[in-house]
């Protein structure tokens, strides 16, 4: 895990265009923005945990079968 230290206003950059900018710090609370491409999903953690658990497993394949 990466770890940055950033102030109100500043942006990290991921993969050239994901662009996460600190936008507000109270107490222990940090307001993130983030832009990205439109195909790009964006969830927080516990929402896309909860739909993992809605996702049908893919059946694993089995080598030589037909």
């Amino acid at each position: 895990m990466l770890v940055l230290t950033r102030k109100i206003g500043e942006e990290i950059i991921i993969d050239g265009s994901i662009r996460v900018t600190i936008t507000a710090i109270q107490g222990n609370k940090v307001r993130l923005g983030i832009s990205a491409p439109p195909e790009v999903r964006i969830d927080r953690a516990e929402v896309h945990q909860r739909m993992m658990e809605f996702v049908e497993p893919e059946p694993a394949l089995t080598v030589g079968a037909r």
